[in-house]
């Protein structure tokens, strides 16, 4: 994908959407359910996130990091 030519609020809003997305899953598991997203099951969202931090840090855009270390860790943007 193209990040460049997002706008800086582009990002934000993509980012914030895996955020929100991974959130999600985590919370469903917790409560042994099955995650619609499959955010960390799933390698394209983890390239996704990716991407979009690595143009968010060019730009020096301030975001948080997410934890893809394990369910119910903050995702929070």
């Amino acid at each position: 994908m193209n990040y460049q030519a997002f706008t800086n609020e582009s990002l934000t809003i993509l980012y914030e959407g895996v955020c929100a997305a991974l959130a999600a899953d985590d919370a469903l598991e917790r409560h042994n359910q099955a995650p619609p997203f499959r955010v960390r099951d799933t390698p394209d969202w983890q390239q996704h996130a990716a991407g979009l931090a690595a143009e968010m840090l060019k730009r020096g855009m301030l975001f948080n990091v997410i934890d893809w270390s394990s369910v119910g860790a903050d995702a929070s943007p």
